[in-house]
């Protein structure tokens, strides 16, 4: 591990001089592929430099306590050598979790997706609600959410929604929420009180690049009809939506929000190709052995991650077996609190079952 951290720093120190210098700076492509290696880097070798400096440190508290006849400078340097020992462990173990190869799709773009399940108007109420809270969230980190169709009930549920969220780091956190949300509560249309189980799917894809995905133009079927729904003047006047089929796997996707045809068809084939990607990615991953997946679960839209009883006011991740009574707030777009919770537990089961728990 020791070796491999060398190695980075001065990998690191020898990108800092060819960005550096003009005669590389006048190829723009290559200096910005150089850029992002160089950046990818940084927040590695910055912490193994505190690392090094914790470790000089300890070293002089040592000498002092073992050469320094003053009583009171003694006890000072002991103190502090609790501290920096301490220190040393915890950037060790960042160093560990720093050191894990970094999922290709993190800083990307995603594709959030999500539909009523078991529980008719119910289900479509919370995933309403469900909606709700990630726009909440997303609007915290200073995220751009961008609506990319949806099939609203009469009640103001949706059967369907399907937005973009656009951010730094977007899919590193959302990734977390695959699969199915169930609620606990009392229906508003509920006149006994007795409380109603729904469930809603939540799916999170990353935004595709095209180098990632092609799609080849004739293996597509593109039909237009007439939006509509919520949506202005042009709903039922013109044939703006699009229903666009992959022929090959049979995938649809259909797109109305947009006034325009053509944003509408630059939408569908984005989410095509997202869900393309992911299917390609499901079937690669189908032939990972069963105990190298994750605690935190398969990502898969047909498991089910997490409970939210209103009676009881908690918000349960069943993967970690966490509760937090925090319902509203939780709902509200505050949901940091879990996915760093499926973080830590992820970078644990991916430390062991890589064996990553040699010492420095």
């Amino acid at each position: 591990m020791l070796n491999k951290l060398n190695f980075i720093e001065a990998k690191y120190d020898e990108l800092s001089m060819k960005i550096s210098d003009p005669s590389v700076m006048a190829n723009q492509k290559e200096w910005q592929k150089l850029c992002k290696e160089h950046a990818d880097l940084e927040e590695v070798v910055a912490k193994f430099k505190e690392y090094k400096k914790a470790e000089e440190d300890i070293e002089f508290n040592k000498e002092i306590i073992e050469t320094e006849s003053d009583k009171e400078l003694k006890e000072m340097a002991q103190e502090e050598l609790k501290e920096l020992v301490a220190d040393k462990e915890r950037l060790a173990e960042d160093l560990k979790v720093l050191l894990l190869p970094k999922d290709p799709n993190d800083d990307k773009n995603v594709f959030v997706e999500i539909r009523g399940g078991a529980g008719g108007d119910e289900a479509a109420l919370f995933a309403a609600n469900l909606f709700r809270m990630y726009t909440r969230y997303a609007e915290n980190r200073r995220w751009k959410v961008e609506l990319m169709s949806a099939n609203e009930t009469d009640i103001g549920g949706f059967k369907e929604v399907v937005f973009m969220v656009k951010g730094h780091g977007a899919y590193s956190r959302l990734k977390y929420e695959s699969g199915v949300h169930r609620v606990q509560r009392v229906p508003d249309t509920e006149s006994s009180g007795r409380i109603h189980t729904s469930t809603a799917t939540v799916a999170v894809l990353p935004e595709v690049d095209d180098v990632d995905i092609d799609v080849n133009p004739s293996d597509l079927k593109i039909d237009v009809f007439r939006a509509s729904g919520n949506g202005g003047q042009c709903v039922n006047t013109t044939d703006s939506a699009v229903r666009m089929t992959h022929l090959p796997t049979g995938l649809v996707v259909s797109c109305q929000d947009e006034k325009s045809q053509l944003k509408n068809k630059e939408k569908a084939l984005k989410i095509l190709k997202a869900r393309l990607y992911e299917k390609a990615e499901a079937e690669r991953n189908a032939s990972i052995a069963e105990d190298r997946k994750s605690q935190v679960g398969t990502g898969d839209r047909s498991e089910r991650i997490r409970t939210y009883n209103y009676p009881q006011g908690r918000v349960t991740d069943h993967r970690i077996g966490l509760t937090l009574y925090k319902l509203e707030t939780f709902l509200n777009g505050d949901i940091d609190e879990i996915i760093d919770a499926l973080i830590t537990t992820d970078q644990a089961e991916k430390m062991k079952s890589m064996g990553n728990t040699e010492e420095l």
